[in-house]
């Protein structure tokens, strides 16, 4: 394990519970509040695959710690035993930060949904997202507002009527992988509620990177936008849909892997049928790429109506985390200023005010 200047443990995602201590298991990560969540909300699924997740990273509970902002998905930090803080409406990132800057030995984690992170909290998401802090964010997005019942969201397609679009909205949504690999966040993935592999997959890489990573979660509201991905679930449906990404492999889907992806005349991502190209021509996913151009071309194959959806990791790499040089400044700042107050405050450039 490393130290860092302020004396504290470092968390780069290894083991930090002593080998004296019993493995956790998804139980030791339950709280004992009653989960209040509507019968069917996809965020049920989330919180199961968390709890038994957590476990495998070896991390103690004291050492992780949950930040949310308002919205259904927020009032998750009530329902996982760890430290948890349910902040203020789209702020969660800003608060996470501070946190990891303060605490390199905790696992922080930040939960939010479309609207907090994307409407009122979009600013801090950016911000976030280029510096690289060493958090994680796992961004539920359900196309809708729930908590506010049911008014659309920066995630709505453009048509969708709502509480507060009765026409249908005019807007043009958010592709947040997107956005995100717009401000070059050095890993980005995407998963469903209902895929506990596939997110058990993306959170266990997500847990690894060190910096900030972004998981989209696609999550149902079954009140106010009941069956949104129900084409991303049904057998028949989702095969010839859902694209899955898996670093160093040809990227193939459909029910007998009868599509794959292809470079295209402009030497953009397009998807082809296996029939008409052969194996050779189909894109390897590499998720290591610096320049995030390739993924985030990948990212544009997804569309609104769910014709296609990629899954997966689609970044991952390596760039010094902002809460690493903050505290790489503050010990060179401590190592080079003055002890006493005295010179600390005239050790320096002086101004005299007068009348």
């Amino acid at each position: 394990m490393t130290t860092t200047d302020l004396g504290l443990p470092a968390f780069k995602g290894q083991a930090l519970v002593p080998a004296a201590q019993p493995p956790l298991s998804p139980k030791d990560f339950k709280s004992d509040q009653e989960v209040r969540w509507c019968p069917g909300c996809g965020d049920y699924a989330v919180l199961a695959t968390m709890q038994a997740f957590l476990p495998r990273l070896g991390v103690r509970r004291e050492n992780t710690v949950f930040v949310s902002g308002i919205g259904c998905s927020s009032r998750f930090p009530y329902y996982m035993n760890t430290y948890g803080i349910h902040s203020i409406h789209g702020r969660a990132p800003a608060i996470a930060t501070g946190l990891a800057v303060a605490r390199p030995d905790l696992s922080v984690w930040v939960v939010t949904g479309d609207g907090d992170a994307l409407s009122i909290g979009g600013n801090h998401l950016i911000h976030t997202l280029r510096r690289n802090v060493n958090l994680k964010i796992l961004l539920f997005n359900n196309r809708i507002y729930g908590l506010t019942k049911g008014q659309y969201s920066p995630t709505s397609e453009t048509g969708k009527v709502t509480k507060s679009t009765p026409m249908g909205s005019p807007d043009a949504p958010f592709n947040p992988v997107s956005l995100a690999l717009g401000a070059e966040a050095t890993f980005v993935a995407r998963a469903l509620d209902s895929d506990r592999g596939g997110l058990t997959e993306v959170l266990t890489a997500a847990a690894e990177h060190r910096g900030t990573a972004l998981v989209e979660i696609y999550q149902n509201c079954p009140i106010f936008n009941d069956g949104a991905f129900d084409v991303l679930r049904q057998p028949g449906e989702k095969e010839p849909r859902l694209i899955p990404l898996r670093h160093g492999e040809p990227v193939r889907f459909g029910g007998h892997g009868e599509f794959g992806v292809v470079r295209g005349g402009a030497g953009q991502p397009e998807i082809a049928e296996m029939a008409e190209v052969g194996e050779d021509a189909l894109v390897v996913h590499d998720a290591t790429l610096e320049d995030p151009s390739y993924a985030f071309a990948l990212s544009r194959l997804s569309s609104q109506d769910l014709g296609h959806c990629v899954t997966g990791v689609f970044r991952s790499v390596g760039r010094p985390p902002y809460d690493d040089q903050v505290r790489a400044q503050t010990a060179q700042a401590k190592a080079t200023t003055p002890a006493d107050l005295r010179s600390l405050l005239a050790g320096h450039n002086t101004w005299t005010v007068t009348g």
